[in-house]
C-alpha cells in the first residue's frame, strides 16, 4: 500500500502527567477511529513544566512512566502505531532525558531517541531558555524500519535547525522524518514553516511535525501550526494555534518520484573542512 493515513495531535500539555496521559489515550482512540495507521504527538507530551524542582519531582524512569504505560496500552487496544514525540524521563546524573518513543500496534516500544541538540538561547524578546540545565543531550541518530510509513527518522524540536542530522537520517533510508516540537511563538513565527519545508526538500522525504500549541499551565506559550510537508516541500496539512487532532494522507510513491527527478541523495559528496587561509 502506497497511501497511508496518519494523525497528528496538536496538544496543550500541562504540568500533571496523569491528565496529559488521559488526553493522549483519547487521541489514540480518535486516531484509530479516524482510520489512521499511525499517530504522531508533540515534544513533551507527558508534561510541560519549566519549574525545575516540580518537574523533577514528577518525572519517572522510563519503566515507571505512567504516560508511556498508558499510551502503550492504548496503542495495543486500538491496534495503531504511535510516535510519542517525547517525554521527560529520569536519566543519569540527576538530569532528565527528552526522549521520543515509537510504539507499535501491539504496544511494544520499537525505538527510542534522545534529543541531541538542546535549546540554550537568549531571544530578542527577553525570553531565555537553558534546556541543558535540566536535560542531558542524546548522541545517536535513530531510524526505524517497518513502520506503517516505511522507514521513520526521529528528531525533536531544536534538532530542526541542524540539517546534518537530517542528512544522516535520509542517508539511512528515512521515508518520513518526525519533528515533534514545542516551538516558542517568536521563533515559530519566524522560522517554523520554512525550516520544515527546507528539511523535507533536502531529505526528499515527508516531514511530520506535531506541535504543542497555546498558553500552558507553567506560563509558557507555544506556537502550534503542526504541519506535514511532502518531499517536494508542498504543505499537505497545517494547523493554526489551537489544540486539536488532524489527519493527513501520505502518498509514499511521491518519494521515489521526487528522488528520480532531482537525485540529490545520489549526488551528495563528502566535503572536507575548510582551512582558513591567511590574508596578507
Amino acid at each position: 500500500m502506497t497511501r497511508v493515513r496518519v494523525a497528528l495531535l496538536q496538544a496543550q500539555s500541562g504540568i500533571e502527567p496523569a491528565a496529559n496521559a488521559a488526553r493522549l489515550v483519547e487521541a489514540v482512540e480518535q486516531a484509530a477511529a479516524g482510520g489512521a495507521a499511525m499517530l504522531f504527538t508533540p515534544e513533551m507530551s507527558g508534561m510541560i513544566d519549566r519549574d525545575r524542582e516540580r518537574a523533577l519531582a514528577k518525572a519517572r524512569r522510563e519503566e515507571q512512566d505512567e504516560v508511556l504505560a498508558a499510551v502503550r496500552a492504548a496503542a495495543a487496544r486500538a491496534r495503531i502505531w504511535v510516535h510519542l514525540g517525547s517525554l521527560a524521563v529520569l536519566g543519569e546524573g540527576g538530569k532528565l532525558a527528552n526522549r521520543g518513543f515509537v510504539i507499535d500496534d501491539s504496544g511494544e516500544v520499537r525505538a527510542r531517541y534522545d534529543k541531541i541538540h538542546l535549546f540554550d538561547v537568549d531571544l530578542p524578546t527577553g525570553e531565555s531558555w537553558r534546556e541543558s540545565a535540566m536535560y542531558a543531550a542524546g548522541s545517536e541518530a535513530v531510524v526505524v524500519a517497518g513502520t506503517p510509513v516505511g522507514t521513520l527518522g526521529l528528531t525533536i524540536c531544536y534538532d530542526l535547525r541542524f540539517p546534518g542530522l537530517f542528512e544522516r537520517l535520509s542517508e539511512a533510508g528515512a521515508d518520513v522524518i518526525a519533528v515533534p516540537a514545542a516551538f516558542t511563538v517568536p521563533t515559530g513565527q519566524a522560522h517554523w514553516s520554512v525550516l520544515l519545508r527546507a528539511r523535507a526538500i533536502e531529505a526528499e522525504a515527508f516531514v511530520v511535525a506535531a506541535a504543542q500549541a497555546g498558553l500552558h499551565e507553567d506560563g509558557r506559550a507555544t506556537y502550534g501550526h503542526s504541519l506535514v510537508a511532502d518531499p517536494w516541500g508542498a504543505v499537505i496539512v497545517e494547523l493554526d494555534d489551537a489544540p486539536r487532532l488532524a489527519f493527513a494522507e501520505l502518498d509514499l510513491e511521491r518519494i521515489g518520484d521526487v528522488r528520480s527527478r532531482i537525485p540529490v541523495l545520489k549526488h551528495r559528496r563528502a566535503i572536507r573542512r575548510i582551512d582558513k587561509a591567511s590574508v596578507n
